[in-house]
């Protein structure tokens, strides 16, 4: 529009003109029919491109919109045409080197004093920096999710262990009660049958029988014992003896049931000297109770291994079976005081020897891991210390 000029509209011209040219937004200016009229040099900053290239694209802005982002830029353009006016629209520039940025676009109507129509500006903000912080934050934010299920998951696991020390706190104190008071009728049951065995001569018909009630008995004993020891106190102080020897006698102790069973017990890791500080008793009654039950999981003709390695400050020793593996149900209740899956099964005991091997470990500051495949086995893992300290003259097991 021609006008004539005076000292205070150039100086107005002047200044507008340099707020433009400085402002660190990408600015520009449309026609009516959305050409670009004039554009300022924050677009070289962000796409490489100098205001005067700008001016002779006859495809503004799409050489520098990346390719996904070019019908967005049409609805853009043409909303803006239209005398719509809308802010912070998202989009990606692409800049002449073909690097990407995120930048936000706002465009407004313009109009002169008579309220003829003069186009509409646009301005760009770059969003890059911003886009990259709202998408660290994304992640902090997820891996804070993940830190909190994981804490609550922890705590989940605490309070489920809690609570199942407390269960194994009270029943293994009404088994050490009711152990003590069996213990005496039975010592006078097993008296009085060993005199009237004593009178009864082999060739009787029924002198077969004493042999089963014999052994019946030596199982009552045996489970007594297992019941008393899940929290009766024993004094005894840990000490220094060869790891890998105990093994080797655990082993030995179950050869017979091994042979009975029909499986082969196979070790590694005992040909080298392991010494370790411990009490010696409880480690025994852990491996006994966990070969023992390897043996009778594993399927005749198969074997059982048990591998001994020793990693920094602990020892673990591995006692793997080939046999059904333990079933998704009641994989969560094997440490479970008096649960056994081999109810009335010959030998078969209360279900104390894994709750009663756990709290044993444990109170030596060691664990059980359990691994487990269905059809192919399972792995239990006593992790114990190699050194532990004495702190008092009782032992609680």
């Amino acid at each position: 529009m021609p006008f004539e000029p005076n000292s205070k509209t150039v100086i107005r011209e002047a200044c507008f003109r340099a707020v433009a040219d400085y402002t660190y937004d990408w600015e520009g200016w449309h026609g009516p029919d959305g050409r670009l009229l004039w554009v300022n040099p924050a677009v070289e900053r962000m796409t490489g491109y100098t205001p005067e290239e700008c001016i002779r694209m006859s495809d503004y802005p799409f050489p520098m919109t990346a390719p996904e982002s070019r019908p967005k830029m049409q609805e853009i353009l043409s909303e803006a045409i239209g005398g719509a006016s809308r802010n912070d629209v998202e989009f990606e520039v692409l800049d002449r080197t073909g690097g990407r940025r995120r930048a936000a676009v706002s465009w407004q109507p313009m109009y002169d004093e008579n309220s003829r129509h003069l186009g509409f500006r646009t301005s760009i903000r770059d969003m890059t920096e911003r886009h990259q912080l709202r998408e660290q934050l994304q992640l902090h934010a997820a891996h804070l999710e993940e830190l909190v299920q994981e804490r609550t998951e922890r705590i989940r696991q605490l309070e489920q262990h809690r609570r199942q020390m407390e269960k194994l706190a009270a029943l293994g104190q009404l088994a050490a009660g009711v152990a003590h008071e069996i213990n005496n009728p039975l010592a006078g049951i097993r008296n009085a049958f060993e005199l009237i065995k004593s009178e009864m001569s082999p060739d009787h018909e029924h002198f077969e029988l004493m042999g089963l009630i014999d052994r019946e008995i030596e199982r009552i004993s045996s489970i007594i014992l297992q019941m008393y020891q899940l929290y009766g106190p024993t004094r005894q102080e840990p000490g220094e003896f060869m790891l890998d020897q105990t093994v080797g006698e655990v082993i030995r102790l179950l050869e017979c049931i091994s042979v009975k069973e029909g499986v082969t017990i196979t070790t590694s890791g005992l040909d080298q000297p392991t010494p370790v500080f411990l009490l010696e008793g409880p480690v025994k009654q852990i491996l006994y109770n966990l070969i023992h039950n390897a043996i009778l999981a594993a399927p005749r003709n198969t074997a059982v291994s048990v591998c001994l390695e020793r990693l920094g400050t602990q020892i673990q020793i591995s006692v793997s079976d080939c046999g059904p593996g333990i079933p998704g149900d009641v994989l969560p209740r094997i440490f479970d005081p008096f649960f056994t899956t081999r109810t009335g099964s010959p030998g078969s005991g209360m279900g104390l020897g894994l709750s009663v091997s756990r709290s044993l470990i444990e109170s030596m500051g060691g664990s059980v891991l359990v691994r487990t495949t269905a059809g192919l086995g399972s792995r239990f893992t006593a992790v114990f210390p190699v050194r532990i300290e004495s702190s008092s003259n009782e032992f609680i097991a």
